[in-house]
């Protein structure tokens, strides 16, 4: 009788010891997992300053109301450290915690429909055993009537959430397929660069439908379309995503972060299937200029000349002309071109003005450590000069873009 229940027990014990080598994850596993979260940003949400890494705390300001990130470390009771892992699937595909409590958007649940299996394994891998767990407990999100009844996000879900998991399109090599999986699924790029309808709900969800990543505002900025990029070659699209900066261009407001935090720690494999999979998209057909340019020569002239100038002109020399040149042109990967630049010709020109105002600084990433900061002109330039600054950018050299007023330098200001 003792022999039978020794071995019973001995058997039971090693079931046990089996069955929980079977269930640990592996350290590739982990560390797939930690790349894919940086390659979903999960970190520049769910992490406030001061705060632990992913505990959570980040106010992020809906529009009606604010809603604080949620900690996502591994503790039991204040984290997700109880999740199974279909609870966590759900939560990030649909958007539903354990309790069965609806999640907001601003969780990009949506896009994040897309990962595979596979993906979702090595994030829950990740975040259970790859993070360190914190007690931190975020201040309670605050929603105005009737958007703080997060019942009624399942409401929502059902007419605005697209649940499908990712489809690459037919003719789509190998790494386009690649860089459409990333783009649309852990990236959701199409969270800022998709147009939203009365809802907040995006007007597309996958690369078939011409609104995807095809531009428009969020929060009252102008955001770019990405599809096609035709001014921009592949190498500028990783140098941009990978260093903050390309010979033209440098990242100002959230883009500072996503480049920071996420995409410059993407491997450059990844980083030429995202770039390759923007330019297989059709472009969005280009607008007729606001008003008619300057003319590249006109401007040059004007400035070299110095002589009856505008005052933003004159603004322009006394402020912008020693980096960025009477040309526009800028200085390559370290000055940014303003001939012809997305964010100076977007209809609202409201990002330009906060640059204007606070400047901007790019990241610090491996491959481009050193932050390059353009100074704010908030305390130098009045509303009025800043809005005459501003037409003449949009207006100089080839740019077409409408004249700013007074008052829409106010506004940014105020906030």
């Amino acid at each position: 009788m003792m022999n039978k229940l020794t071995q019973f027990l001995t058997t039971a014990v090693l079931a046990l010891a089996g069955a929980a080598v079977h269930a640990a994850p592996d350290q590739a596993q982990i560390q797939r997992g930690e790349y894919l979260a940086r390659a979903g940003d999960c970190i520049a949400c769910h992490s406030a300053p001061g705060k632990p890494a992913f505990a959570g705390g980040l106010a992020i300001d809906s529009g009606h109301g604010i809603i604080y990130s949620t900690n996502i470390t591994p503790d039991k009771k204040n984290g997700i450290g109880g999740y199974s892992e279909q609870q966590f699937a759900d939560a990030v595909r649909k958007g539903v915690r354990a309790d069965g409590t609806h999640l907001y958007p601003a969780m990009p649940y949506t896009s994040y429909a897309k990962v595979s299996d596979a993906d979702i394994k090595a994030l829950y891998a990740f975040f259970q055993s790859g993070v360190k767990p914190s007690t931190y407990v975020p201040p309670a999100t605050s929603m105005s009537f009737p958007f703080n009844m997060r019942w009624g996000m399942g409401v929502w879900n059902y007419f605005f959430a697209d649940s499908k998991p990712f489809v690459a399109q037919a003719g789509w090599s190998d790494q386009i397929k690649q860089g459409a999986y990333l783009v649309e699924g852990l990236g959701h790029c199409s969270s800022c660069h998709t147009p939203r309808g009365f809802a907040m709900n995006e007007k597309a969800s996958n690369s078939g439908q011409s609104n995807f990543l095809a531009g428009g505002e969020l929060n009252d900025w102008p955001v770019p379309s990405l599809r096609g990029l035709p001014r921009w070659s592949e190498t500028q699209i990783v140098d941009y995503l990978q260093t903050g900066r390309n010979n033209g261009a440098a990242v100002a407001g959230e883009m500072t972060s996503v480049v920071e935090h996420s995409t410059a720690h993407l491997q450059d494999a990844d980083l030429h299937a995202i770039a390759a999979y923007l330019k297989a998209l059709p472009p969005v057909p280009a607008r007729g200029p606001a008003v008619k340019p300057q003319g590249k020569e006109e401007t040059v002239r004007k400035l070299s000349a110095a002589v009856n100038l505008t005052l933003g002109e004159r603004l322009y020399l006394d402020n912008c002309a020693a980096c960025h040149f009477v040309t526009g042109k800028g200085a390559s990967r370290v000055f940014p071109e303003l001939d012809g630049a997305t964010v100076i010709n977007a209809d609202n020109p409201t990002a330009l003005v906060n640059v204007i105002l606070h400047g901007a600084r790019t990241p610090s990433t491996d491959k481009a450590p050193s932050i390059l900061v353009m100074p704010g002109f908030s305390r130098r330039l009045s509303d009025s000069e800043a809005a005459a600054l501003a037409t003449f950018l949009r207006q100089g050299w080839s740019n077409s873009a409408a004249a700013v007023t007074e008052r829409d330098v106010a506004k940014v200001r105020a906030k």
